[in-house]
């Protein structure tokens, strides 16, 4: 994991950076399983000074995304997205989301835009739910300019000193980080199984 660690960082001050953090954020919001805080943190530990711009790049290429998501959810929905549906086995609980998003609308985009949830599913759910787009897109700029410039802050305010904390402790941190995000997906499915 070090080397993997390292490896990112080095990436991350390659001046090609802020593209790949864009690609991965926009492809991130209706495809891609893989979050861009992976690319993003390491990019702020690289620049402090460049956080809240990363933090925008970030927050742009994810709200992006998420208009294509919901794009696919619009017109796709038969083809493409099933299989993201189905990539992440949420076939038999997408009842349970088309309540939930007809209860609470784009809330859930919100709640799913901050959290680690699969946002893509939500994005995709938009489409296939028809929500107001215009709505759709704020609750996307809200939660996710929340999420990605609140990480961005955090690593900012800390600076250098918390990088070299986060070296210092990376092992521990990235297997409380896993056990954490394991638990998060396990609550949500028993959530989803009620």
């Amino acid at each position: 994991m070090k080397k993997v660690y390292n490896r990112v960082l080095d990436f991350a001050s390659h001046p090609q950076a802020p593209v790949a953090l864009f690609l991965v954020a926009f492809i991130e919001s209706s495809i891609f399983p893989i979050p861009p805080d992976i690319l993003l943190i390491p990019m702020v530990l690289v620049a402090f000074d460049r956080a809240f711009y990363y933090a925008f790049i970030c927050t742009l290429g994810s709200v992006l995304g998420g208009i294509a998501g919901y794009a696919i959810g619009y017109f796709l929905y038969g083809t493409v997205g099933t299989l993201i549906v189905d990539f992440y086995n949420l076939a038999e609980q997408f009842d349970v989301l088309r309540t939930w998003y007809s209860e609470y609308d784009v809330f859930v985009v919100m709640a799913a835009g901050f959290s680690p949830i699969p946002y893509k599913v939500f994005t995709i759910l938009s489409g296939v739910m028809q929500s107001d787009i215009i709505q759709f897109i704020g609750a996307s700029i809200i939660s996710r300019g929340a999420r990605f410039f609140l990480i961005a802050w955090l690593l900012w305010r800390g600076g250098p000193r918390f990088k070299g904390w986060i070296e210092k402790n990376f092992y521990p941190l990235t297997m409380a980080a896993t056990v954490v995000l394991i638990m998060f997906f396990v609550l949500f499915k028993l959530i989803l199984a009620r």
